[in-house]
């Protein structure tokens, strides 16, 4: 029989061997924490495992401590079959909502449940160096609460409003033009040494509806967020496209009026200049309309009054038409199995205007396309870029090599 020297093709096997023990071990995690309650056989079915490979598996998770049995339900006239669950408290995650007005950090644990939230406030004109600042404050007050779970705190995830490049080396860099920022390398460690992953906002809202929410389970999709800047991500193949850079899907900075409405980026005609949060309220207000702050009870306030006032109903119908402008082309481009329209003025518009924007969606898109995808509110509330962000750190466990 042949023999190989040392450093010979039993080393390529063997790293083969453990990358396909790592790739089942990281892929059985995955399923189990986002379905949250299984059992070792839809473990093995669902994954494509063996009986026994998946009870190893785990069994190996429930020896890390990251897995653990709940209980049982009945089987067909055997013994008792057991559930397992993510273990709650074999590790946490922070995750932070990154807007314009404030920073939302949330502790979650394994099973992403939120523990405990903690928000900073800002001024309009915040710097990246202010924001980075309320970031730490909050992780710190979070510390305070939750000294016990803080040792099995594994990183924390920040969904930011605008690009996020990530280089080759793992340094990322946020590019928001439109809060006139200049370029901002995110530091590796914000509070200790906890690691941190940084993804757009809206992508991070993807990311949670993919996992959890509306687009579970869907190839295909688009989620659009609606707040006071507008963003989106798309499922493809069942995966979040991030394009070469990270910049794919800026949908808020595409254009559906040529020579338009100025925008916060500096350019005319974007969506955002048409259904953020500031531009449809502005319209209203140069229409004559008189109302109180600029956020939900705002956007509330507009549509009660388009029941009885034209002035407001025509700020509604610009604003309805322009977003089923700006996703009629998506659907035309993507063409989703799914629509999900989320973050904050999208729950609102959603809740008393869901047909009238599907209507408009499908009048702006082709024929066959738009007779192929349905609309659907996000699943999530406010606290949606918080959960998607904690997923980063989340996926990183996952996939981190066994020690």
């Amino acid at each position: 029989m042949r023999e190989w020297s040392s450093g010979g093709p039993p080393a390529i096997e063997s790293l083969t061997v453990n990358s396909v023990r790592q790739r089942n071990r990281a892929s059985a995690l995955r399923f189990i924490i986002r379905e949250r309650e299984t059992t070792r056989a839809a473990l093995a079915r669902e994954r494509g495992l063996s009986t026994a490979l998946a009870a190893n598996i785990v069994a190996e998770l429930m020896a890390e401590g990251l897995v653990a049995e709940v209980g049982t339900v009945s089987s067909r006239g055997g013994r008792p079959i057991s559930v397992i669950a993510p273990r709650a408290d074999g590790a946490y995650v922070l995750g932070a909502d990154v807007g314009e007005r404030g920073v939302a950090v949330e502790l979650f644990d394994l099973s992403l449940k939120m523990i405990d939230r903690e928000f900073r406030g800002n001024d309009p004109g915040a710097s990246p160096d202010d924001i980075q600042s309320d970031l730490r404050e909050a992780i710190i007050a979070l510390r305070s609460r939750n000294e016990q779970q803080w040792h099995s705190v594994v990183g924390i995830g920040l969904g930011l409003p605008g690009v996020v490049e990530t280089a080759a080396d793992g340094d990322q860099t946020l590019y928001a033009q439109s809060l006139g920022w200049e370029p901002f390398p995110i530091p590796r460690s914000i509070y200790g040494d906890l690691p941190v992953f940084a993804e757009n906002g809206a992508k991070t809202l993807a990311r949670a509806e993919m996992w959890f929410g509306a687009a579970r389970g869907v190839n295909h999709a688009v989620v659009a967020l609606l707040g006071r800047g507008v963003g989106l991500g798309v499922v493809s193949e069942g995966q979040l496209y991030r394009g070469a850079f990270g910049s794919a899907t800026e949908w808020g900075h595409t254009k559906i009026r040529y020579g338009g409405n100025v925008c916060r980026c500096g350019n005319r005609g974007c969506v955002e200049a048409y259904i953020g949060a500031d531009a449809i309220l502005d319209a209203w207000r140069t229409a004559g309309g008189q109302f109180e702050g600029n956020g939900w009870a705002a956007i509330g306030a507009l549509l009660d009054a388009a029941d009885s006032e034209t002035a407001a109903a025509e700020v509604v119908d610009d604003a309805i038409e322009a977003l089923g402008a700006a996703l009629g082309s998506v659907v035309n481009m993507a063409n989703p199995e799914r629509v999900v329209l989320g973050g904050w003025v999208g729950l609102r518009l959603m809740e008393r205007l869901a047909n009238r924007i599907a209507d408009a969606i499908r009048r702006n898109s082709l024929d066959r396309a738009g007779e192929q995808f349905e609309l659907v509110v996000a699943s999530f509330g406010g606290d949606t870029v918080a959960l998607g962000s904690a997923l980063m750190p989340v996926e990183a466990l996952i996939h981190a090599p066994r020690v």
